[in-house]
């Protein structure tokens, strides 16, 4: 039976895209969309399909649109009034001059996850054989959409769900900045490759299938072109458009732009909108205003390469002398977007520039503190320069003082102090980040009231808890991530951190229960899962740790604590045939990682294979002679060799390596069977010495009687007996020896 795979359909021009897809015999189409980004900007194919199948779900499984607002909401901003948003956080909340906090880049790729998650649900509920999903001109994707598809074509059967994508004769770019799921190495990994010849030699353009002969109505050629938002791929259409008088091709773009602002489809604001309104008859006021909204709502949802290409757009509209305002929130929102999205050397240019063209004190203050934040936490580690960041945040200090409000200068001032503490953290000075956040939250409580710059003050709190934790004050960090949970109950990652800290504190119940909370409250995010499996696992519960870890790799492959503790605890159930994927998987990936050696070395022990066992231990110890576990293994298998000194020697280093319990008692075995009862007893006396351990005692029996200490080691017996009645079995074995002593 032939594999499933995915369809990647390559060629200049659509019309010979849409013939090599047609023929591919298809299951029945789920949606058939474009993914050209001037059509609704971010999530265009995204928002397209879930406008689709959305209400559908809505009757068919409720509780998946219900578990994946978030994604819904965020990509389909249409589908509010039928999707109800119920994890609202401060940060989505917050009004424009209270936005003290940005998404991070990572957010789309969560949204990617859970989107796809959503689809194998509807699908699901859909019942009734495979579906197929179109998606056309890819090449054109907003970076929102390219990344959704290369997760959708890693995760989704096939089998379930035929995706079928379409671009030109070239492979799309990879954006700078983008993250681990690329849309070029998605293709060419999943899919099967269709490239039909292209018989025009056209590198990217075709004429399409229902265009007029070359000999038709210019003009309506060129408004063909732009009632279809400039996504036509028809070089005559395309060439009719440029041949247009600018007057009449601006009042083309207004009319098109009315049009589609009737239909109230809020995502057209973003592409298509957007584009005729900059090529409209008012390009400097409509058409910048226009391209301010769309990049104010990229900006608060985390969209960053849409707010750079809009950003520049914009610049390209207005200047510092015509429209200050636009102007600067082109201006620092494209270098906020650089930084989020790790371009940091990009934004510099752009601050130095607005310094250069500005006297506006906002504007001063804003590139200072931001250029500080550049130097003390986005720069690479050896451009970073946290003294030269300092001098950048006392000038945003001294710009905040001279605001005219007294309650706004408060608080510029408090959010430039924060900033200094954050240096103060990244010099190691945490004592003096305390008092500083201190002295804001103290001042903000008396100056504003309760309700105002909610977001801020619960991000000073935030930083003081993350402060407290760096301090080792754990108790108190939970105070204060409790406090801001109160006033913030719907943001995932509060309950993340204090999770970490329950855990610190040794109380694993409320650290799984935040865990839990995190991964109810959030698109999903591996490192949830993976502390809770990690929880899990120390709790006993080792199936639902194994499920976690497993899912963790779904989200992220390349995750290989997540392999590594998956592949550990399936050898330690037994499941040796699932140990061995996983470890081979690793290996194939970090051939050279100690921790998959030994449990290579483990899988072959437990097969009976001793000589690759020790060969595979070794090669541990070549790449890390100092990883206390294959000294410990390597000993545990000549301990059952029979070779006792070698045994001895091997587990003496892992007890120097680690000081492990556990490893300590093993030795003692060694020493025992050895005669070395004096050596074996000083081990086992350091064990009992920091925790009561039956099997210690016993074995500390074992010794007393070698040493002929009968008494001694009645007395030893008779404790394990009281602190653990169920020895009594083992405790009856020893008798004989005991009587002989």
């Amino acid at each position: 039976m032939a594999e499933h795979r995915h369809h990647w359909v390559r060629a200049a021009g659509r019309p010979a895209r849409v013939d090599a897809r047609e023929r591919l015999g298809l299951p029945p189409v789920l949606a058939a969309v474009n993914a050209d980004r001037r059509l609704r900007g971010p999530y265009t194919a995204v928002g397209s399909i879930l406008r689709a199948i959305v209400p559908d779900a809505l009757a068919r499984c409720p509780e998946a649109v219900t578990g994946h607002d978030i994604e819904i909401l965020s990509t389909t901003p249409e589908l509010r009034d039928l999707v109800p948003a119920t994890r609202e956080t401060l940060t989505s909340l917050a009004v424009p001059k209270e936005r003290t906090r940005f998404y991070s880049a990572l957010r789309t790729l969560r949204i990617a996850h859970g989107l796809v998650e959503f689809l194998e649900a509807y699908l699901g509920a859909l019942g009734s054989g495979p579906r197929s999903l179109v998606v056309d001109d890819a090449h054109r994707a907003d970076p929102t959409d390219a990344e959704f598809l290369a997760v959708l074509l890693r995760r989704i059967d096939p089998a379930l769900l035929t995706v079928v994508v379409t671009t030109g004769s070239e492979p799309p770019e990879r954006p700078a900045g983008i993250g681990s799921e690329d849309l070029p190495t998605a293709l060419a990994t999943w899919c099967e490759v269709t490239a039909p010849p292209d018989p025009g030699g056209r590198s990217d353009r075709g004429r399409s299938a229902q265009a007029p002969s070359p000999a038709a109505d210019g003009a309506a050629l060129g408004r063909r072109y732009v009632d279809g938002d400039g996504v036509g791929d028809d070089p005559d259409e395309l060439a009719a458009y440029l041949g247009l008088s600018p007057t009449e091709r601006a009042r083309l773009h207004d009319l098109r732009r009315a049009e589609l602002e009737t239909t109230g489809e809020s995502s057209l604001r973003l592409g298509a909108i957007a584009w005729h309104a900059e090529h409209g008859g008012d390009p400097s006021g409509t058409g910048a205003d226009t391209l301010r909204h769309a990049l104010d709502h990229c900006m608060d949802l985390g969209y960053y390469h849409a707010v750079l290409d809009l950003g520049e757009r914009g610049r390209r509209l207005v200047t510092h002398e015509s429209n200050p305002t636009h102007w600067w929130a082109f201006t620092t929102k494209m270098t906020t977007s650089y930084a989020a999205l790790g371009l940091a050397e990009l934004a510099l240019p752009l601050y130095d520039s607005a310094r250069a063209l500005s006297s506006s004190p906002e504007v001063h203050m804003q590139a200072a503190y931001a250029t500080a934040m550049l130097h003390t936490r986005h720069f690479d580690a050896d451009r970073r320069d946290h003294q030269l960041a300092r001098s950048w945040v006392n000038q945003a200090i001294a710009f905040a003082k001279w605001h005219p409000e007294p309650k706004e200068r408060e608080a510029r001032v408090v959010f430039n102090r924060n900033g200094l503490a954050l240096i103060e953290v990244h010099q190691g000075r945490l004592e003096e980040a305390l008092s500083l956040l201190d002295a804001c939250i103290a001042r903000l409580d008396e100056t504003l009231e309760d309700h105002e710059h909610a977001l801020h003050r619960s991000v000073l709190r935030y930083n003081r808890a993350q402060v407290y934790a760096g301090l080792g004050r754990r108790t108190e960090a939970v105070a204060d991530y409790t406090a801001v949970i109160e006033c913030d109950p719907n943001y995932a990652e509060y309950y993340f951190d204090r999770g970490m800290l329950w855990r610190d504190l040794g109380r694993p119940e409320q650290a799984l229960a935040d865990y839990d909370r995190a991964i109810r409250l959030s698109p999903p995010f591996p490192e949830a899962y993976f502390n809770r499996a990690d929880v899990l696992a120390e709790l006993g519960d080792t199936e639902a740790a194994v499920a976690d870890f497993g899912y963790v790799l779904q989200l992220d492959p390349a995750f290989a604590d997540a392999r590594l503790n998956r592949a550990a605890l399936l050898v330690e159930s037994g499941e040796h045939r699932l140990a061995w994927n996983e470890v081979l998987a690793g290996l194939a990936t970090t051939p050279a990682s100690p921790q998959l050696l030994s449990l290579k070395g483990q899988l072959l022990a437990a097969d009976g294979d001793a000589d690759a066992a020790s060969e595979a231990w070794e090669a541990a110890l070549a790449v890390d002679p100092e990883y206390p576990q294959a000294w410990a293994l390597r000993g545990e298998l000549r301990y059952q060799q029979g070779d006792l000194d070698g045994a001895g020697t091997d587990l003496a280093r892992a007890v120097e390596l680690s000081g492990d319990p556990g490893m300590q008692f093993n030795l003692a075995v060694v020493h025992h069977d050895a005669g070395r009862y004096g050596e074996a007893l000083r081990l086992l006396d350091e064990i009992l010495g920091s925790t009561e351990d039956v099997d210690a005692r016993l074995q500390r029996a074992r010794c007393l009687i070698g040493l002929d200490r009968a008494d001694t080691a009645r007395e030893e017996l008779l404790a394990c007996l009281q602190a653990d009645p169920g020895s009594a079995e083992q405790v009856y074995e020893l008798m004989p020896d005991l009587a002989h002593a």
